[in-house]
């Protein structure tokens, strides 16, 4: 088995799992993996210290908003919560709304 069997190999059982280890999509998870293997074997490598020693990215200075404060003290928003990828061809689900809870019989 060459290594790029054993990248598509990964890359499938990585999708299956991620999709909640379902039956019968053998063969588009395999499919799905081999594109995945394809692209990354097509993107041109890089080392992280050859990217990191290369360019000093120079980061700009903090602006200072109206009331005189600098604009990085503001609390930022949370990002949003990382959502399923869900592959071509599927529906998403949308789950349904809790009732609220009773209060305890008393």
């Amino acid at each position: 088995m060459s290594t790029e069997d054993k990248r598509i190999r990964e890359f499938a059982y990585q999708i299956w799992e991620s999709e909640g280890k379902p039956e019968g999509q053998e063969a588009r998870h395999w499919e799905m993996a081999r594109k995945l293997a394809e692209a990354e074997a097509l993107a041109p490598s890089k080392s992280p210290k050859a990217a990191a020693g290369k360019t000093a990215v120079k980061k700009p200075a903090a602006a200072k908003t109206l009331d005189g404060k600098s604009a990085a003290a503001k609390p930022k928003a949370k990002p949003a919560a990382a959502s399923k990828v869900i592959p071509p061809g599927e529906k998403a689900v949308e789950k349904k709304p809790r009732a609220p809870r009773k209060p305890p019989a008393v």
